[in-house]
């Protein structure tokens, strides 16, 4: 049979299916005429859902042996088995379109792991979204195939009073939310009833289950409500979903801090080849991943703070060297072979794993280039943050020489050219307030909970309207930091955000 990992195979128990069902039937009083289940497996949903007493039962299942194992466990007239796959399915020919259930758990995988493993599985390619530009060249538009059979079967059944029950990840749950809005897609509610991973599939992701019934009205609520599954029964966590035009994981905010940046939140450089991109100091030599010692021109070698190393709010300098091969997106690099040759000669003695480099954003590009360098990378000071961890920490980032730090391409950060700037921006991102706001911003669950897109939303103009100076000096004092901001320098920092003298990066 085809590995878990290909078609993100995870059979719901029997036990959990049953616990769905009851409350789809006892709390929410749904009574389908036609129950489905479009990616059936062993055929817990549909087993389960038996207890709807539904005229018509359709499963759809792809693999060859859970199809024949459902047609042996099934054998009701009215339960329908079909060995077929749900992207090129014509479901709501069969179905109708009156009081239809579509229920089930769809494989959790995304699509770029399908294309890594040279997967059949794959709906036809395509950039399902309409993403534009660098967002759809670099990654934006991945998608988790669980996320693509919802949205499919909500396209084939949209205009209709058709529930759906699905088991997915929170954050494909919200996707899905936004991108009902972003199509105008009618629907009454939409619900995410959260539950224990672990304990269900033995993964550790944020899941619910996702329960929305689509309209025939000009409906489109604005906002969700967020549940919890628990041995008692369910409760209510809160709600997220719009407000003035924005998103937020939690409406009920303390600090409204919502606007447009006055700074470009940058993301650090990316090159997709670490082994020989980035390198190691050990006793004053250059090492790379390949355990080889580099002798090359300092020129082209910077310090690098990958996210994953921001654990202090101050940061000077680092033990790891990235090669920053340009200047700017898709600059030539022939200069390389005249000005550093020593360089050029060690790069082309690894251009193997250059060329193997898959994305997209690759091809065409000159030999060896990077992404993410700008004038911006090569700034004195920089104020960064990690993309993954869920307490936002902001590190000011700089060396005692001239070299700028670059970050890798899983941190963020903002650009100055003077320190005591960068040091009062520091303290204002780690302040309470702005803490606060974030976290009500982002979504925790998510893999990268804080991208350039929820930080782009910090307006400090905002900020600085709401923070004094007391606050910043006890942010001081719970960063450990010794003390140095002022009256003076927090007046010099407002000035700055207030004033038409904002950096160029």
């Amino acid at each position: 049979m085809t590995g878990k990992r290909e078609l993100g195979d995870y059979q719901t128990p029997q036990e959990f299916t049953d616990m769905v069902c009851n409350f789809l039937l006892k709390d929410r009083h749904i009574r389908p005429r036609v129950v489905v289940e479009p990616t059936c497996g062993k055929g817990n949903f549909l087993n389960s859902s038996l207890k709807f007493d539904a005229e018509q039962y359709y499963g759809i299942e792809l693999q060859k042996e859970y199809y024949e194992f459902c047609k042996q466990r099934f054998t009701q007239k009215n339960i329908n088995i079909f060995n077929k796959n749900i992207f090129d399915f014509p479901l709501k020919n069969k179905t109708g379109t009156t009081d239809v259930l579509l229920i089930g758990n769809p494989p959790w995988v995304t699509n770029s792991t399908l294309s890594n493993l040279d997967s059949k599985n794959l709906p036809n390619k395509s950039n399902f979204k309409s993403f534009k530009g660098f967002d759809a060249l670099t990654g934006t538009s991945n998608f988790d195939i669980c996320e693509y059979i919802i949205l499919q079967l909500i396209d084939e059944y949209q205009n209709t009073n058709t529930t759906l029950g699905m088991l997915c990840k929170t954050s494909v749950a919200r996707n899905i939310f936004e991108e009902l809005h972003r199509r105008k897609i009618a629907f009454e509610y939409f619900d995410i009833i959260e539950f224990d991973s672990k304990k269900i599939f033995d993964i550790n992701a944020s899941a619910c289950l996702l329960l929305m019934k689509l309209s025939t009205e000009e409906s489109l609520p604005l906002s969700s409500d967020l549940y919890e599954f628990q041995d008692e029964g369910i409760y209510k966590k809160g709600k997220f979903g719009f407000k003035e035009g924005k998103f937020y994981s939690n409406l009920d905010l303390t600090f409204d801090f919502d606007g447009n940046s006055q700074f470009e939140w940058r993301q650090g450089v990316k090159h997709d080849n670490s082994k020989i991109m980035e390198l190691n100091i050990v006793d004053g030599q250059l090492y790379n991943g390949l355990q080889e010692k580099v002798d090359i021109e300092n020129d082209l070698v910077f310090p690098l703070i990958k996210s994953s190393m921001i654990k202090k709010p101050i940061i000077i300098d680092s033990e790891k060297r990235v090669i920053v091969t340009q200047k700017f997106v898709k600059e030539n690099t022939e200069y390389i072979k005249l000005n550093f040759p020593k360089t050029w000669k060690y790069l082309n003695k690894h251009v193997e794993s250059f060329e193997k480099r898959k994305s997209s954003i690759y091809k065409n590009a000159p030999k060896f280039s990077m992404f993410g360098v700008g004038d911006y990378s090569y700034s004195r000071y920089k104020v960064g943050i990690s993309g993954f961890y869920k307490k936002p920490l902001f590190s000011l980032l700089y060396t005692y020489d001239l070299k700028p730090i670059m970050m890798d391409d899983t941190g963020y950060f903002i650009s100055f050219d003077d320190f005591d700037l960068a040091y009062v921006a520091m303290l204002c991102l780690n302040s309470v307030p702005v803490q606060s706001f974030l976290k009500n911003i982002a979504f925790l669950d998510e893999k990268r909970p804080y991208t350039k897109k929820v930080l782009q939303r910090l307006d400090f103009k905002k900020v600085i309207d709401v923070l004094s100076v007391d606050e910043l000096v006890i942010t001081e004092v719970a960063l450990g930091v010794d003390s140095y901001i002022t009256d003076e320098l927090y007046t010099l920092f407002k000035d700055y955000v207030i004033g038409n003298q904002l950096t160029l990066f």
